[in-house]
């Protein structure tokens, strides 16, 4: 979504660390091209004034004029403006309520249905009994969209069958929740093409009604300026509490998503990123800024493998590793995992890889998505013995599998031994963290990295 401003903002950066000192003609320079990336973004002018007057007045302090790099300087004043945009710091969800209501609300296509079952299903990871409530009496199939979403996730879905009364349904719902054990009632209201009074009307008596302790409006990030226009008069109607943005993953420019948090003063609380039921996740502006900027996002994929990696399988992982009894089974049970995290073009966005454009990254991405298939379809072609032991692997066997996976026998013959050297690299680590001996050539960082490029060759070839 932002890999524009990104890169943008990141050659003024670049830019600016070739300079001995920062001085206010050198800093309206910057300031000049910051503006232009704002712009271009899709940022409003009225965000974007806000922006730089702030980074002026910051940058031109005593304190940063004297720097000796002044690089990093302007990076840390234009991270620190850039989180402030983004809402400053995450803003959990408030639990509040027995049982906790969050009412979701916003226009028809913003993707309130599938955010709801989303919001579900991240929150009963969470360690809550969330209950899905269906009043979205006008879309055609939003109810049995919402029912069947609801299957999916294993989330129940309440609903009177024929009503159109929103408020029996509502209140209903709520009667239903307490008397069932259901602590998170998630409402999904519905919505219009454009904003009209019938539609504010109808979600100001729910709110009076329920009294949520969220309101949450879901917009899409790919809607454009139009979507600051349709959050403020949300805000203004219902006083939301936090936004959800929808399709964060997408190649729009982004820079409505900035003008919203600074139009409305509300929090973006979570972000669709991608269609899968479990791509929605917590919204931290410190992270987002530090991903324009192009230093990664190191504790989001932490996170990511924490939440998805088995840690007694990681366990039995190891053990095998220090046995030497990792196989290509095991090779391609990490493979599913790596996968759970996203794609390779999503990771490598996660990771602090300074100099790299969007277009690099992806083309890296790409090829190494390319070969990682390719593997795969190798290790798919085998039997579960040879997998388990390669060493069978003869030059018949060999040829049949080349064959069935679409590879050459010399395609074949580098993974085999490139995973040979992997397993002798990863007994080596093992052992290393275990206490045991330094493996030789890895007592300085040089002799680490070229262990590291030893052990890499073309497995995977990036």
């Amino acid at each position: 979504m932002f890999e524009s401003l990104s890169d943008r903002l990141q050659e003024v950066i670049k830019k600016a660390q070739g300079q001995n000192q920062l001085t206010e003609e050198n800093i309206a320079d910057a300031l000049r091209e910051v503006r232009r990336a704002l712009l271009e973004a899709d940022v409003s002018l009225k965000a974007v004034k806000s922006f730089i007057s702030n980074i002026k007045d910051k940058a031109e302090g005593q304190e940063v004029i004297k720097s000796v790099s002044p690089g990093q300087q302007l990076v840390k004043v234009v991270y620190d403006e850039l989180r402030e945009l983004l809402g400053g710091e995450n803003k959990p969800l408030s639990t509040e309520g027995r049982p906790n209501i969050v009412m979701l609300f916003g226009l028809q296509g913003s993707g309130k249905t599938t955010t709801a079952a989303k919001l579900g299903l991240k929150l009963r990871k969470d360690g809550r009994n969330p209950l899905l409530v269906a009043a979205d009496v006008y879309r055609p199939a939003a109810i049995k969209q919402l029912e069947s979403l609801g299957k999916q996730v294993n989330i129940p879905v309440f609903t009177i069958e024929g009503s159109t009364d929103v408020r029996q349904i509502a209140t209903s719902a709520i009667e239903h929740a307490r008397q069932n054990g259901y602590n998170t009632v998630i409402v999904d209201t519905a919505g219009r093409l454009q904003i009209d009074t019938a539609l504010m009307a109808e979600l100001v008596i729910i709110d009076r009604l329920l009294e949520p302790a969220e309101k949450l409006l879901v917009v899409d990030s790919m809607m454009g300026q139009e979507a600051v226009n349709v959050a403020q008069t949300f805000n203004e109607q219902l006083g939301i509490t936090g936004l959800v943005l929808t399709k964060l993953d997408g190649d729009a420019r982004g820079g409505a998503a900035l003008s919203i948090v600074h139009a409305t003063g509300q929090p973006v609380k979570f972000a669709g990123m991608g269609e899968k039921l479990d791509a929605l996740e917590p919204f931290y502006p410190d992270r987002m800024a530090q991903r324009i900027l192009g230093m990664g996002d190191i504790i989001s994929l932490v996170e990511k493998a924490q939440e998805n990696f088995d840690i007694d399988q990681a366990k039995e992982l190891e053990r095998k590793m220090r046995k030497k009894e990792f196989s290509l089974e095991d090779f391609m049970t990490i493979q599913k995992q790596m996968k759970s995290l996203g794609s390779l073009d999503q990771i490598l966005g996660m990771l602090p890889i300074p100099g790299i454009s969007k277009d690099q990254r992806q083309t890296i991405a790409h090829a190494g998505e390319g070969h990682l298939q390719k593997i795969e379809a190798m290790v798919n072609s085998m039997t579960i013995k040879e997998r388990r032991k390669p060493d069978i692997l003869n030059p018949s066997r060999r040829k049949r599998v080349a064959t069935g996976s679409g590879v050459s026998v010399h395609e074949l013959n580098r993974f085999l031994k490139e995973f040979e050297n992997m397993k002798k690299m990863m007994k080596k680590m093992t052992d290393f963290t275990k206490g045991g001996k330094m493996p030789h050539g890895m007592k300085n960082p040089q002799g680490m990295m070229q262990q590291m490029k030893n052990m890499r060759g073309n497995f995977p070839k990036f």
